[in-house]
């Protein structure tokens, strides 16, 4: 008896090592994290993970997505960017204010999408050798403002002015100011400049436009003024307001134009970066991509309501209709 119960307590120790070996491992983290709140950019989310899938990754196969959204709420980035990094996270996809204090909480690799220029922001040293833990995408809002104004001025009367609404905490927003401010100087436009920081703001603004009878709506890149898109979009068409926007979500949503680099194309790449990232490359070796695909679209529903009537050279340059 008492070799037989020595032989099975043996050969149950042997049989421990096995079963601690055979525990899965956890999957590697990515965490998605934006400044903005998580609606409406559930369209981003889609074209991440994609970039996932291009490079290899599917959620809740070999790679699970930790969600952190600060609601606008940028004092609450830092606690944030430190709960992911306790996750812990292998990689943090980020939006531009966001990227920041994902790069200040400590080592993990960090891949940013941002409408601004990352090295006068400090973000990088350098687009072509980013160097560090951090890299990412890139599309310079100020490098489109004056198109955009272009674009909304053949919808305007001569001398009637536009409201330019600008989120005074967006790190573009100072680049998109002087491009739209020096091309509105340039074709004789008047332009009144509307700053917003929080939803009072955005209020109080609209109260403005009203009151000072200003003839269009251009308005300002950044998540702030994203994520209220749909909003300013219903609110522009209310008031018989041509507008412009950077996003073509602005323009599905019933905006009139909208200009600009495909937002949904870079997160695809920030979800190919971060994929490469966790096949073992180094952030610091992966150049800053810049996004080279820009879009117009012009809703003539939108223009319709408005009593518009739309030039053929626009509709000629339209990359997209909605009709």
């Amino acid at each position: 008896m008492r070799r037989r119960a020595f032989i099975a307590a043996g050969t149950a120790a042997l049989a421990w090592p096995l079963v601690a070996r055979a525990q899965p491992q956890p999957l590697p983290l990515v965490g998605f994290f934006r400044s903005s709140p998580a609606t409406p950019f559930e369209h981003l989310v889609t074209a991440f993970r994609l970039g996932l899938k291009e490079a290899g990754f599917i959620e809740g196969q070999n790679v699970a997505i930790a969600f952190r959204n600060a609601d606008n709420q940028l004092d609450r980035l830092p606690a944030l960017a430190a709960d992911l990094v306790r996750a812990p996270a292998a990689v943090i996809v980020a939006d531009s204010v966001a990227a920041i204090a994902a790069k200040a909480a400590g080592t993990v690799p960090v891949v940013f999408v941002t409408g601004g220029d990352p090295v006068a922001q400090g973000v990088v040293p350098s687009l072509n050798r980013p160097e560090g833990h951090v890299t990412g995408i890139t599309f310079s809002v100020g490098t489109f403002g004056a198109k955009r104004l272009e674009l909304l001025h053949q919808f305007v009367a001569r001398q009637t002015t536009i409201a330019m609404l600008v989120n005074a905490g967006s790190l573009t927003a100072e680049a998109e100011r002087q491009d739209v401010a020096a091309a509105a100087r340039s074709i004789g436009q008047p332009l009144t400049i509307i700053e917003v920081r929080n939803d009072g703001d955005i209020d109080a603004a609209l109260t403005r436009l009203v009151q000072e009878k200003v003839g269009a709506l251009f308005v300002g890149a950044g998540p702030f003024l994203s994520s209220h898109r749909e909003r300013l979009a219903a609110l522009a068409q209310r008031h018989a307001l041509p507008s412009s926007f950077p996003w073509r979500e602005a323009v599905q949503a019933g905006g009139l134009t909208s200009y600009g680099p495909s937002v949904t194309d870079a997160y695809r790449e920030a979800g190919v970066y971060a994929g490469r990232i966790l096949k073992g490359e180094k952030p610091g070796d992966m150049p800053v991509l810049q996004s080279a695909r820009f879009e117009f679209l012009l809703n003539l529903r939108t223009a319709g309501a408005l009593g518009l009537t739309v030039p053929d050279k626009l509709l000629a340059l339209a990359d997209e209709v909605i009709e």
